[in-house]
């Protein structure tokens, strides 16, 4: 492990740690600690583990919960606490994420999980995780998960490949880029067939860019933000609002499709807790406004769109107006889905319009 340099990274008050990273041929375990979701869904599962071999070269370890639908919440943590203390193990990759993994944390071994630091990849319910390991000092990434980025349908991403491959074996700088094309439309995995074709595309039509035109250099936290909200309540695993100063705050959220009364009240009690003006810059994933669920026409999906990334720009102007705040970065739930270190550098510079990590 080395941790961020302070020659690169600025006057930071919190500097995490970078687990080694795995080389090729290594073994990785795969696993469920949100829910197990390969035991329903295999198509995209199988998938994922198959490029993860033949176009990674990595050997994919399965844990007794990985495939194993309504695990409890300390056998999830079992898999994980095992993973991190095997030596062969180079690296933690998640199936997928859940709705209950912040029951999972208490089970967890600090101890285990802190002397045998990997890199952690997942999104979603993963926040959980990733915070966790964050309030252990230990950088994890926010990215990568088996049935989303690995098993998307037709092919992988090529924006997305490109991250995760660099998240995955590099300690390397790497600038995140607007896409030029995405997507939010989620294939149906109970259709065989939601594995042979690519999803529906959009136009991606860049950054939306707010605040001073400055460059902010910092540790990353942040997540999805209703798993954020969960986490916010129960209060074990948040920290005093000094220990966020100067990070860069990164947020997205979910299928679930929070309306903007939400996202604005969360944010609304991030800033009356304090916390939300100790961050020195902010990045905004594109919101996911279309699910299996709620299939919304394009009109709509506009709408949702920008209801929420006002009620985003309403709570930044009361209670941190003067950072820099980047719109519709490719983080989170829709597609390509880039990397961040979770706690690792990330630099925001407002002044060329570009994001750039250490992985």
């Amino acid at each position: 492990m080395y941790r961020a340099d302070p020659e690169d990274s600025g006057n930071l008050i919190r500097m995490l740690a970078y687990p080694d990273k795995p080389g090729p041929g290594a073994k990785v375990a795969i696993l469920s600690p949100g829910a197990g979701l390969p035991e329903i869904f295999p198509a995209p599962y199988e998938l994922g583990l198959t490029r993860l071999r033949e176009d990674f070269d990595l050997v994919p370890v399965e844990y007794p919960t990985t495939r194993r639908l309504g695990s409890s919440p300390a056998a999830r943590a079992g898999d994980v606490n095992a993973a991190f203390a095997d030596p062969s193990i180079g690296a933690v990759l998640t199936s997928i994420g859940g709705d209950d993994q912040i029951k999972v944390l208490r089970h967890l071994d600090p101890d285990v999980l802190r002397a045998h630091p990997k890199p952690f990849f997942g999104i979603s319910d993963n926040t959980n995780l990733c915070n966790y390991l964050w309030n252990l000092g230990i950088v994890s990434y926010y990215g990568g998960t088996i049935m989303t980025l690995f098993g998307r349908g037709g092919a992988m991403n090529a924006q997305a490949a490109e991250a995760v491959r660099a998240a995955l074996f590099t300690h390397d700088t790497y600038e995140l880029r607007p896409a030029q094309a995405y997507s939010d439309v989620d294939r149906d995995w109970n259709d065989p067939a939601s594995t042979a074709g690519e999803p529906e595309l959009f136009t991606g039509e860049g950054w939306r860019w707010h605040g001073p035109r400055r460059t902010v250099t910092g540790p990353s936290w942040g997540g999805c933000l209703e798993v954020l909200d969960w986490n916010l309540r129960v209060g074990t695993h948040i920290q005093e609002a000094a220990a966020y100063d100067g990070c860069v705050l990164f947020l997205e959220t979910s299928e679930e499709l929070p309306d903007a009364n939400y996202v604005y009240r969360v944010l609304m009690c991030m800033g009356e807790r304090g916390l939300l003006q100790r961050f020195g810059a902010a990045i905004m994933g594109r919101p996911k406004a279309w699910s299996l669920d709620d299939q919304r026409p394009p009109d709509r999906k506009a709408a949702y769109v920008a209801a929420q990334q006002e009620a985003v720009l309403k709570a930044f102007a009361e209670y941190n107006p003067d950072i820099p705040l980047v719109l519709n970065v490719d983080i989170g739930h829709t597609d390509p889905q880039l990397v961040v270190p979770y706690g690792g550098t990330v630099t925001v510079d407002a002044t060329t319009g570009r994001i750039t990590v250490r992985y």
